[in-house]
């Protein structure tokens, strides 16, 4: 079984929650979101998180401001929002439920309690 393909779709499962929660902490322009990510051995290219931040942002949990830049073109700063704060606290609490499953699984493959 190749597992890289596998590792890569679970990391996209949880990248969503990951960038709203990163921004959850204030607000961020896109390349502290990637340094933040590749920190966290979430390795993602701008091609992955551009189309996520517009669609987190179509979904109203995001929305951005252009801010003059000292070194180069007006940069776009992400914030959240309050729907967005609310989704993000419903993920990780998923998210919390879900790994306790999956620990649980891990632990005892053969019980059938």
């Amino acid at each position: 079984m190749k597992t890289d393909n596998t590792k890569a779709q679970m990391r996209k499962g949880v990248l969503e929650m990951c960038v709203l929660s990163l921004i959850s902490t204030g607000e961020k322009y896109p390349s502290e979101l990637l340094d933040q990510l590749k920190t966290a051995d979430l390795l993602v290219v701008e091609g992955t998180l551009y189309p996520l931040l517009n669609r987190l942002k179509d979904a109203g949990y995001l929305e951005y401001e252009w801010r003059e830049s000292n070194a180069g073109p007006p940069r776009k700063y992400y914030r959240i929002t309050p729907e967005g704060e609310t989704i993000t606290a419903t993920l990780q609490q998923a998210w919390s439920e879900l790994v306790q499953s999956v620990q649980l699984t891990l632990e005892n493959p053969t019980s059938n309690e």
